[in-house]
């Protein structure tokens, strides 16, 4: 956990009430973690309200910047702007817990609370999931090619998603009969 440490926010010292913490992070950051990503050279500012309470501690994090992407469909290399809020909740109690993603639980001798792995979840949920260039985008024979492949919604296909199954699998017997 040592190699976090710069995301360490102390909170023992700190008055009730909110305060402001800043990050840049870039590409040694995202190298902490040891994962493949879809994403290379971030340029990521962190803006960090912690909202001080005297039994809990509320994080806003705040990720705004750019990353480079890899166009699904050209293969082409583009700059992407993101921006992602996230809002957790810290409480105290005996052991670290971090299974409910809106609360996380850290042991009441803590004094403070390393938001790294926070970053890095909403810098990652920020991404698109289809990575489309400009050009692509932009580009009225790649958006016909796409329309082309695309799965189409018909209305049958709409008809049966609206039907309860039940009155689907009543509608059958009578059609049988």
């Amino acid at each position: 956990m040592d190699r976090f440490r710069n995301y360490d926010i102390a909170f023992s010292g700190l008055k009730t009430g909110k305060h402001d913490f800043k990050f840049e992070i870039n590409q040694e950051f995202f190298d902490l973690f040891e994962t493949e990503r879809e994403f290379f050279n971030p340029e990521i500012n962190i803006d960090v309200l912690l909202d001080k309470h005297t039994t809990f501690l509320e994080f806003y994090i705040n990720v705004s910047g750019t990353v480079q992407l890899i166009c699904d469909i050209s293969n082409d290399e583009f700059s992407e702007n993101i921006s992602n809020d996230l809002k957790v909740l810290v409480k105290f109690g005996e052991e670290y817990d971090d299974s409910n993603e809106d609360i996380i639980t850290i042991p009441h001798k803590d004094s403070e609370f390393n938001i790294a792995n926070l970053i890095y979840e909403a810098v990652v949920l920020s991404i698109p999931m289809k990575k489309l260039a400009p050009s692509v985008r932009d580009n009225d024979e790649y958006q016909k090619l796409l329309d082309q492949y695309s799965p189409q919604i018909t209305e049958e296909d709409e008809e049966e998603q609206s039907i309860d199954p039940r009155w689907a699998a009543l509608k059958k017997l009578k059609d049988n009969n």
